[in-house]
């Protein structure tokens, strides 16, 4: 009769093989589905950009867009300048 410990290596070289399959074949699925279509004119898209006005300093994150490349918002009667697109 195989000892406790080789029962339970066996056991959870099984799960682990089988968590591995899982997540091995969603990412397969994940590549082969197609993109969602562009929503409909005026409607929001999610965004995440964060502007700094040059004059105060002020930052902001833009999180809601009608469009994926929105003009810059204005701040102390200026463009505010882009720090960097979040990803």
């Amino acid at each position: 009769m195989p000892a406790l410990t080789t029962i339970l290596w066996v056991f959870s070289a099984v799960v682990f093989g089988f968590v591995l399959w899982k997540t091995g074949i969603g990412m397969l699925r994940s590549m082969t589905t197609p993109l969602p279509g562009p929503p409909p004119t005026g409607e929001m898209r999610r965004i995440n950009v964060k502007y700094r006005c040059s004059v105060c300093g002020l930052e902001l994150k833009m999180t809601l867009a009608p469009d994926e490349d929105p003009p810059p918002p204005r701040h102390c009667l200026e463009d505010m300048d882009l720090v960097a697109p979040i990803e």
